[in-house]
């Protein structure tokens, strides 16, 4: 068996969900899934201080990517004391996980024989079941992850089939940040149609685009979904005042019907893993509440 650092909390949670927890020997500062993962050396660190308000927060990110610099930083010596033989990472996002490039600088100090790299790009719904047997036969375990896959993408089209029997599809607007205002974009488009509705902003397999408040507003959602990235329910209603301060908010179809939702995007919509079946879940509960008895409902979101 392979021993694993992983670098991505949804790496983290697919050699989990595969069956190999026991193979992890480091994980990154931000794997927190499933709850033994804690007992494992931490790898990385942060650059900046995510309590604080998430315009500072964007405006930190911005500053260290103009820098050239990254947002995370990878111990090399507590990477190279734990000896892995695989190490997940990936070079997709810069704020979202330490990158190939922040491992290939911590890697120039290795001392022996390096690890195998593998670097997990997703940006669509396939990619992601492509990873899960990309790690698995990584680990030299391509059946696991074959099986792993297609149990997932049978639980998916099993939602897709209910919904197609839905007498409507509500219009849907999914926001991933608040201060600036951005939209979903990559695998959450894609979500949003399996469950039922109508993504109105960002596009599949496109990376998260800003988004104009008065767009927003001609759009007038039926329903709002509010997954900030790397928050939590309790977090994103501490964030909420910049959203509640624009112009016209009560005005939203959405408001006024009480369709706004508040979703765990940091445990489930940012984290391109096995847990994206139950972001599905998720908003097709919220989508199309007839059809779908409201098993996340205060975990996984909540009405605003």
């Amino acid at each position: 068996m392979e021993r694993v650092a992983s670098l991505l909390p949804s790496a983290t949670e697919i050699v989990c969900r595969l069956g190999f927890e026991q193979a992890l020997v480091g994980r990154s500062h931000e794997c927190d899934f499933p709850d033994g993962v804690a007992r494992l050396p931490v790898l990385t660190a942060a650059k900046l201080d995510a309590e604080r308000p998430g315009r500072e927060i964007n405006d930190r990110v911005l500053e260290l990517v103009r820098e050239g610099l990254s947002v995370y930083r990878v111990d090399a010596d507590c990477l190279r004391e734990v000896a892995p033989s695989l190490i997940l990472t990936q070079d997709q996002c810069e704020v979202c996980a330490a990158s190939l490039r922040d491992l290939e600088e911590a890697l120039e100090q290795w001392i022996g024989q390096r690890p195998q790299l593998l670097s997990v790009n997703p940006t669509k719904l396939a990619d992601v079941w492509g990873d899960i047997e990309r790690v698995a036969a990584a680990m030299g375990e391509t059946d696991r992850g074959l099986e792993v896959s297609a149990s997932l993408r049978e639980r998916v089209d099993a939602i897709a089939a209910r919904v197609a029997g839905a007498d409507s599809r509500p219009t849907i607007a999914c926001i991933e940040w608040i201060d600036p205002l951005m939209a979903a974009g990559n695998w959450v488009p894609e979500l949003v149609e399996l469950a039922g509705g109508r993504n109105l902003f960002g596009e599949v397999g496109e990376h998260s685009p800003w988004l104009d408040w008065q767009a927003l507003r001609e759009a007038d959602p039926e329903i709002l979904a509010v997954m900030p990235c790397g928050f939590d329910i309790e977090r994103i209603r501490a964030e909420l005042t910049p959203l509640l301060a624009q112009p016209g908010w009560s005005e939203l179809r959405a408001v006024r019907e009480k369709r706004v939702y508040l979703t765990d995007g940091n445990q489930y919509f940012n984290r391109p893993g096995p847990r994206l079946l139950e972001s599905l879940e998720i908003l097709a509960e919220i989508a199309q509440p007839s059809l779908f008895p409201s098993r996340h409902e205060e975990t996984g979101w909540q009405r605003l």
